[in-house]
């Protein structure tokens, strides 16, 4: 595949580009100016950035950054602050299990895979960062669903961790486990896949439940979560 891009993005997004310290507002022209397009392809492109909250028209016809910019800077900033919490933590939990090890949100109706630890040998389930699925009935997707977006799946908390085989494919299987964190609020689904057949076996003999809920307890304690409420949560 090609990395040719696409010519109006690059356009709108060096639009952006042009606000700096000392020049936070600025007018159709300078803009022209500054990025050596022409008028009427600099309104277009501000008006589908002005669409999409990237920037904002004052009356004057001023332009300045909106909130969406802030917003995925705010974003970035987060991530890499939840990444030095979550990312030890998981390849601790992947380098004890010999599995996969994954931290999966919620975004936009879907199960989004925000970090990953793969395990250095063996043969393992592969996901990149940033992979969505549906929500499904696999394992992850029933502790989204049940925590985070409180469907009525089961009358009475399940045990935990949770565990499928073959939901979301006939070849593998996964445990998962909420994480919480500030005021003991649900965050995510932490979890781990791998080949079904060795991971029915590890259901069966309960080899890796105390490895993924000590990893929960630790992870959610780290982001906020109470004491008392991981030791109810997820046991001694």
């Amino acid at each position: 595949m090609g990395n040719e891009g696409v010519a109006a993005v690059e356009k709108a997004l060096s639009l952006l580009d042009c606000f700096k310290p000392g020049a936070e507002a600025l007018p159709l022209a300078a803009l022209a100016q500054l990025s050596g397009m022409h008028k009427t392809t600099v309104y277009r492109l501000m008006n589908s950035l002005e669409r999409m909250n990237y920037v904002v028209r004052s009356e004057t016809g001023m332009y300045s950054l909106g909130p969406r910019v802030l917003y995925l800077g705010k974003l970035y900033e987060q991530s890499f602050h939840l990444a030095s919490l979550v990312e030890p933590i998981l390849h601790k939990l992947a380098s004890e299990t010999r599995e996969s090890a994954s931290y999966y949100v919620i975004d936009n109706g879907q199960r989004l895979c925000l970090f990953r630890a793969e395990p250095s040998e063996g043969l393992r389930e592969t996901r990149l960062p940033g992979t969505s699925f549906p929500l499904d009935d696999a394992a992850i997707s029933q502790v989204l669903r049940f925590w985070g977006l409180r469907e009525h799946l089961f009358d009475t908390p399940p045990s935990l961790p949770l565990f499928t085989s073959g939901a979301r494919d006939q070849h593998t299987a996964g445990f998962a486990t909420p994480v919480f964190g500030e005021g003991d609020t649900f965050k995510a689904a932490l979890s781990l896949t791998g080949v079904r057949s060795r991971l029915d076996a590890a259901r069966t003999s309960g080899a890796l439940d105390r490895l993924q809920l000590d990893a929960a307890s630790e992870l959610s304690r780290k982001l906020g979560a109470s004491a008392a409420f991981c030791e109810k949560m997820y046991g001694a």
